[in-house]
């Protein structure tokens, strides 16, 4: 039997700097045809090197209060993905903690 594959794709339309006007992103298994977004993280994990690396971008035109709630928003689900991968109910008691205080420095409504 052959592995099913799965394929996600990030286009980023660049200005003359090389600035990010637009981003767009597709995972057909997922439903998802040229989304537009107006900021991407992503961590992916080298194990050979034990470090993680990161592809993080965002448009010119992102509002600054909607980037502070999206590292909310990403604060909040790495410690809710911590908990899955690890069972650690205290650390991510401290994480979420931590991201109250965040959001409460930040001004943020949750």
């Amino acid at each position: 039997m052959k592995n099913k594959k799965s394929k996600i794709e990030i286009n980023i339309e660049l200005d003359e700097n090389k600035i990010p006007e637009k981003i767009l992103w597709t995972a057909n298994d997922g439903g998802v045809f040229n989304k537009e977004a107006k900021a991407s993280f992503l961590s992916i994990w080298d194990s050979k090197a034990k470090e993680s690396l990161r592809i993080d971008l965002w448009t010119k035109d992102m509002p600054l209060d909607e980037m502070k709630v999206f590292f909310f928003q990403i604060l909040s689900s790495l410690a809710k993905t911590y908990e899955k991968a690890t069972q650690d109910e205290k650390m991510t008691k401290t994480m979420l903690d931590f991201c109250d205080y965040f959001a409460e420095k930040l001004e943020i409504k949750k």
